[in-house]
């Protein structure tokens, strides 16, 4: 019944990626301080589920001394991209994460060109409640008002941030976010706003004496290429589903990363980005299906922008993987009472990105 109800919503809102294909239902919460979890499939809901999926991975999670100011996750299904969780957000060992999301479902509420915050003060996470940093407030506070608006019922469906949420929880029990949604948005706005935003911050960090990657980091979060001609409400293999375009669909990625999210950031980088993802008639279409079309190039500018006012020099990029959910062996979650959300075979795949910046 959950796959009927799900291929009704796909042909109804073919408007973004992962969410707006297939809709990670579950009751939206009525306790407006308390953001509950939405996707109680895909993603572990209990700490043993976590603690499980640990196992399966082969991680043994020591504490280390890195220091990353910005990273790229995913935030597909942990069967297919636990990995890259994992190895996405290794070195991202500060207090308080500020979390650059997908807005999925923008469209359901209108929702463009502004950041979208919510109002919560605690997450729901697999390792108990997780605090909301007062340097949300402080931003909603002095943020200018044409930039932004609160929005806790888009915060509430969109399940990219809390996708990564108990990674992040797992390994520091001290961690509090920021968590920022980004709908559709043209990038002259994007650097408009996240030169607002980045100042802000900056001066956030230096009224309480925080330094960049030790005390606040950036995590954005993104999934690659979807791909494929079945089950997505539309055609997205230009390069068909052979083995063949399969392998074109990869290596337009791996240009993407190469031309766009690797070695010093620039502002020419960043853009370029836009222009491989987002139709240049229409910002708010695909030209290649990275979901993170928006939360990409607005987490790096806002990130790259910080550390140029902090340190007077552009963050460096490090490639640290790239994935699809068919090119590698996936770990067994249904015996913990999770799932996929989504099939995975050469007609519907969905690709994932990790990097890291220092």
């Amino acid at each position: 019944m959950r796959f009927i109800v799900l291929i009704l919503l796909m042909l109804c809102c073919v408007i973004s990626c992962k969410s707006d294909f297939e809709d990670k239902s579950t009751p939206i919460n009525t306790d407006r301080h308390l953001r509950h979890i939405h996707d109680t499939i895909g993603f572990a809901t209990l700490d043993w589920q976590m603690d499980s999926i640990y196992k399966r991975l082969g991680v043994i999670d020591r504490d280390n001394d890195l220091a990353w100011k910005a990273a790229i996750s995913p935030h597909d299904d942990y069967k297919y991209a636990g990995q890259l969780y994992y190895e996405s957000l290794r070195g991202i060992n500060a207090d308080k994460v500020i979390l650059i999301g997908v807005a999925h479902r923008a469209r359901n509420f209108n929702l463009q060109d502004k950041l979208i915050f919510g109002n919560f003060t605690h997450w729901k996470s697999p390792y108990g409640n997780l605090k909301v940093s007062p340097i949300n407030q402080e931003i909603i506070k002095k943020l200018d008002k044409e930039m932004f608006v609160i929005h806790d019922s888009m915060q509430v469906l969109e399940h990219s941030l809390e996708a990564i949420v108990p990674f992040l929880h797992k390994k520091n029990p001290s961690l509090e976010i920021v968590p920022i949604l980004v709908p559709y948005m043209k990038y002259n706005r994007i650097d408009h706003i996240s030169d607002a935003l980045s100042s802000l911050v900056n001066d956030v960090l230096k009224e309480n004496d925080l330094v960049f990657g030790e005390d606040v980091a950036v995590v954005i979060s993104n999934d690659a290429v979807h791909y494929g001609n079945e089950d997505w409400g539309a055609n997205l293999a230009p390069f068909g589903v052979t083995e063949k375009g399969t392998q074109k669909a990869r290596q337009l990625d791996v240009e993407i990363i190469e031309n766009c999210l690797v070695n010093n950031l620039t502002r020419n980088k960043i853009e370029r980005f836009t222009k491989y993802t987002v139709q240049s008639d229409n910002y708010k279409e695909y030209k290649w299906v990275w979901c993170g079309r928006y939360s990409v190039p607005f987490g790096l500018d806002f990130a790259n922008k910080l550390n140029l006012q902090i340190n007077n020099t552009p963050l460096y990029g490090d490639f640290i993987g790239y994935q699809s959910s068919i090119d590698h062996d996936l770990i067994e979650v249904e015996d913990l009472g999770m799932g996929t959300t989504a099939r995975a075979n050469q007609k519907h795949w969905v690709a994932y990105a990790s990097l890291k910046y220092e």
